[in-house]
């Protein structure tokens, strides 16, 4: 051993591990603690509590939710309406086709098991949509696809245009009049969160969307009408939404924020278009010579499974983000757990030992 000094970790500031006793646990967030004081992923779990207990504590902090994957087919829209009923979210941004499934339920659908002894062909046939181990009706879309030509035939929008935000509201707001049940746009309509969807072409309802625009155009169904050029008559019409009302209301609230913290689930085109709005300000403040605050994230928390070393932006880590200027380095008070697992298994036990301890303080 000659040439090393060999040390105990108490004596250079190291923590301690302890191992994880379940006859010492009786609650969730007791549970998150002990696992925190293990390793790996149960570690960062125990992490990503402290840092979203603080988010909720920090009255000056504004909290961005973005959400990737089928998180509302496998059955986690009531998690999302929990954390905005309980004011713990001021904006989400999602996929077009998560909000598009939550919508099923929010009008009373359902969505199925998958039966593997089915053929995705025989899936096909029976109007069923697969996604991985669950099934999504062809006739829910269609319904849905009622509720969203309803609202663009009854809702006049600000200056006649559209956005995703604009239209999310008049959804929440409709859905609230139904009163079917819960679902994310209503809570988001009740508690004035806005619901961005920024690829909004990628789903379900930005394909309502332009079904309804091309409709008003054909002015008549196409099977009382006589043989045209179809490609040149029905796919010319486009409906009045401009997904740069989102850009500059997004960015709006978050240079607003004395601070700012993210809770990603998953990653894709939610976490980035989230992100993305601190580099938009420098380089708005750099090419015309304004002076705002570029907006940081003081606090993150991402639950995803994707690794790093695939290089995208669903895998890359906040580090990589301190380089992009999106987030504020640890050294300067940045507060960051990644859970590299499936939201489906640890986000339910984040949140609810979140709930248990905000319960437990009145200051919140």
């Amino acid at each position: 051993m000659s040439g090393r000094s060999l040390h105990d970790g108490r004596d250079d500031g190291l923590v301690p591990l302890e191992s994880l006793a379940l006859q010492q646990v009786d609650t969730f967030a007791g549970l998150l603690r002990a696992m925190g004081r293990t390793a790996f992923g149960g570690r960062q779990l125990g992490e990503a509590l402290e840092i979203c207990l603080a988010m909720a504590r920090d009255r000056s902090c504004r909290v961005v939710l973005t959400i990737s994957g089928a998180m509302t087919v496998a059955k986690q829209g009531r998690v999302v309406c929990d954390m905005i009923d309980r004011g713990l979210v001021d904006a989400v941004i999602a996929t077009g086709a998560l909000i598009a499934h939550g919508l099923t339920e929010s009008i009373g659908l359902t969505h199925y098991r998958y039966d593997a002894a089915k053929s995705d062909s025989d899936l096909f046939d029976l109007g069923y949509n697969r996604i991985y181990d669950t099934l999504e009706m062809e006739s829910n879309l269609n319904d849905v696809e009622r509720l969203v030509s309803t609202v663009l035939r009854e809702v006049e929008p600000e200056g006649g245009m559209w956005s995703s935000a604009r239209l999310c509201r008049a959804l929440g707001a409709t859905l609230s009049e139904l009163d079917h049940g819960p679902g994310i746009l209503r809570s988001a309509y009740k508690r004035d969160v806005p619901v961005f969807i920024p690829a909004f072409t990628d789903s379900e309802m930005g394909l309502d969307v332009s079904t309804w625009a091309m409709g008003l155009a054909l002015g008549t169904p196409r099977r009382d009408r006589p043989d045209t050029d179809e490609v040149e008559e029905v796919l010319q019409a486009v409906p009045p939404f401009n997904p740069f009302l989102d850009l500059q209301q997004y960015a709006r609230l978050a240079t607003k924020a004395t601070r700012l913290g993210i809770l990603t689930i998953g990653g894709g085109v939610p976490r980035n278009w989230a992100q993305q709005v601190g580099p938009y300000i420098d380089i708005t403040n750099h090419r015309l010579g304004c002076h705002m605050r570029p907006p940081r994230f003081q606090y993150g928390v991402r639950i995803c499974p994707e690794p790093v070393h695939w290089g995208g932006l669903s895998g890359c880590t906040y580090s990589e983000g301190v380089s992009w200027g999106k987030f504020v380095p640890p050294a300067e008070g940045g507060r960051y757990a990644e859970v590299y697992a499936d939201a489906t298994v640890v986000w339910p036990l984040l949140m609810k030992a979140v709930f248990e301890e905000l319960d437990r303080d009145p200051a919140t």
